[in-house]
């Protein structure tokens, strides 16, 4: 029992840990986190609009998408170098 409590702990703390880096770059970094939010804002209004934006929605989506997830790779880039040196 003292196993798995201390496994689910040290989950729980890596978990914890990644996110608080996370949350300090973005705080390192702040116009990448603005633009992060501004780009999930704008895929959700994307996503729930009644149109097709011409026929560019889809293309659109998947663009934002992408850079989102190429802004949230260069932040953890920028963390993990942070912690090397």
């Amino acid at each position: 029992m003292r196993f798995v409590t201390g496994l689910i702990l040290g989950i729980v703390l890596t978990i914890g840990g990644g996110t608080l880096m996370a949350q300090n770059e973005r705080a390192m970094h702040p116009r990448l986190a603005k633009a992060i939010a501004a780009l999930r804002d704008a895929r959700d209004y994307l996503e729930h609009a009644p149109h097709d934006f011409g026929g560019h929605k889809a293309d659109a989506t998947r663009a934002t998408d992408d850079a989102i997830r190429q802004l949230n790779l260069a932040l953890e880039y920028r963390g993990r170098e942070d912690r090397r040196h």
